[in-house]
């Protein structure tokens, strides 16, 4: 079933919630600029093993309503915190790649958490604790870049979003790379449902929203998980730090891997997940 959450500011979360009522829920959240499809295949895996799995789309993305406003991460977690509440769910894995993954950490540390519906957690090529380049993130990615992909969105969108998983993402741009088309058209199908206004002020929200004490506040076993070869979030700043910064915290790098590895390689990260959920 597929259905919308009303939030307190007015904006329509789409959500898909399959799977057995009474098993125990896995929540998926997307990276950018995409929605909940970008789950499929993880989803289809779970709800074969008999979990119950639920997936949303971020505001202004997928077929959720192109709101205006709230394009920040403490929007996108009281959001996600909107939909578990409204489904009643407990004792549940959140699962989060790239943006999605910063959005799992401020819910599970402003919501989840503390209101008792969190087993576990995982961050898959994760943006936390902050990607921007900073005095005190000398490491991370000069703001210019951020800018350029302002700049690509705002000229043509549809373009950016065929360049993206065309190159970087999906790690299509290495050489002797096993390119899939489908891959790249779904990727800029999804992007290209959402909102531009919501995808370009999304940028700031992954880019300079610092996560570092959302980290330090989670307590929950925790699967930290990237590529090395991931060319979008670079793992010594992302995955490294949030492994270091969390109490609970298992990490796994993957040597080759690209940023969207949990589709180029589900079938490695799919038995990763479930071993994590069962231990």
């Amino acid at each position: 079933m597929s259905s919308f959450v009303r939030t307190k500011d007015g904006a329509e979360i789409f959500y898909k919630d399959w799977g057995p009522k009474n098993a125990q829920p896995i929540v998926f959240h997307h990276g950018w600029p995409l929605s909940s499809d970008d789950w499929d295949t993880q989803m289809l895996f779970f709800v074969a093993q008999g979990y119950r799995v639920v997936a949303h789309d971020r505001r202004g993305h997928g077929r959720s309503s192109q709101i205006a406003t709230g394009h920040d991460m403490d929007h996108y977690a009281s959001d996600a915190s909107d939909v578990a509440e409204h489904l009643d769910l407990k004792n549940a894995i959140h699962i989060g790649h790239s943006t999605g993954g910063g959005e799992v950490a401020r819910y599970v540390a402003k919501y989840g958490e503390p209101q008792g519906r969190v087993a576990k957690m995982v961050l898959i090529a994760a943006v936390p604790p902050l990607m921007l380049k900073t005095a005190n993130n000398p490491d991370g990615t000069p703001l210019a870049v951020f800018d350029s992909f302002r700049a690509a969105l705002a000229a043509n969108r549809a373009q950016f979003f065929l360049d993206v998983p065309t190159g970087p993402f999906y790690g299509f741009n290495r050489p002797g790379a096993k390119v899939s088309q489908g891959i790249i058209e779904n990727w800029w199908r999804q992007g290209m449902m959402g909102s531009a206004l919501a995808h370009y002020e999304g940028i700031k929200a992954f880019s300079e929203t610092d996560q570092t004490e959302d980290l330090k506040a989670i307590t929950v076993p925790t699967l930290v998980m990237q590529g090395d070869d991931d060319q979008v979030v670079p793992y010594k700043d992302a995955s490294v730090l949030q492994a270091k910064l969390l109490k609970n915290a298992k990490l796994k790098i993957y040597p080759g891997f690209p940023h969207g590895l949990m589709t180029t390689h589900a079938d490695v990260i799919n038995a990763d997940l479930l071993a994590f959920i069962k231990g």
